[in-house]
């Protein structure tokens, strides 16, 4: 039987050019989003039959739903080979408002809770089989926090050490955990920033790089690999060298912007 890959945020952007890449690798699907009719019409239009995907509707925000999600696919597929936690928001806030509190507790309820829960129903499961890799989408922009951004910035960096802790404990079981973290990729969640996006890449293209890179077996990835470079160079910049290199530059939009 081909290998099966879960993924979360599969209705659009880089989790639909995902799907799309495993597709054309022979890889059953098991796809989740809280569109689901975007994924059946998806799935439909690619000429996938029930054999080769399935969707499940689900919110990975919400613990039941993502779990509710992840026991039927084990039900009806099986415990997939890779699961990949993509889903994502992204939304510019300024906490010197107190309803950007709210925002902010959005982003890291989808973006942090809902990755570590999208592992969850696996992580036994596969440690038992003493196989499988579990993907975390983190993002360059974890790397240093930019203005009106500190909620994304701030989940993606969470994101990378969840994943770190997570490696560490199923060291010696056969589970690997991956972390890719993309830069700057033309989708929805980037299509409203104001400022530059360096090595802008297309979802497909970054699909390519990102499938190959999970196969490769190494634990983290960032994707380009320009962008490596960059945020090596970011990180290792002293706070004021950081705060006069980024003054002036264009902050991300509030959420209640257009």
């Amino acid at each position: 039987m081909s290998p099966l890959v879960f993924i979360t945020g599969a209705s659009s952007g880089i989790g639909q050019a995902l799907a799309s890449r495993y597709a054309q690798a022979g890889w059953r699907l098991a796809l989740v989003a809280r569109r689901a009719e975007a994924m059946q019409a998806w799935a439909a239009g690619q000429g996938l039959g029930p054999e080769r995907c399935a969707v499940y509707a689900a919110d990975v925000a919400g613990a039941a739903s993502i779990t509710a999600a992840a026991q039927s696919c084990i039900a009806a597929q099986g415990l997939p080979d890779v699961v990949i936690a993509n889903a994502g928001i992204s939304l510019g806030v300024d906490t010197a408002y107190a309803e950007d509190l709210a925002v902010m507790q959005q982003v890291y309820a989808t973006n942090v809770f809902g990755l570590a829960a999208s592992f969850q129903p696996f992580i036994l499961p596969m440690r038992e089989r003493r196989s499988g890799t579990l993907v975390g989408i983190g993002s360059v922009a974890g790397v240093r926090g930019m203005p009106g951004h500190a909620a994304y910035c701030s989940s993606k960096a969470a994101v990378a050490s969840y994943c770190e802790s997570l490696r560490g404990e199923c060291r010696g079981t056969g589970v690997r955990v991956v972390t890719v973290a993309p830069g700057y990729v033309a989708t929805p969640l980037t299509s409203k920033n104001r400022y530059p996006m360096p090595f802008l890449m297309q979802p497909d293209a970054f699909a390519e790089r990102a499938f190959k890179a999970i196969e490769s077996g190494a634990s983290y990835h960032v994707i380009p690999w320009q962008m490596g470079y960059v945020a090596k160079l970011l990180r290792l910049l002293p706070d004021a060298v950081f705060d006069r290199a980024f003054a002036g530059q264009p902050r991300k939009h509030r959420h209640i912007e257009k």
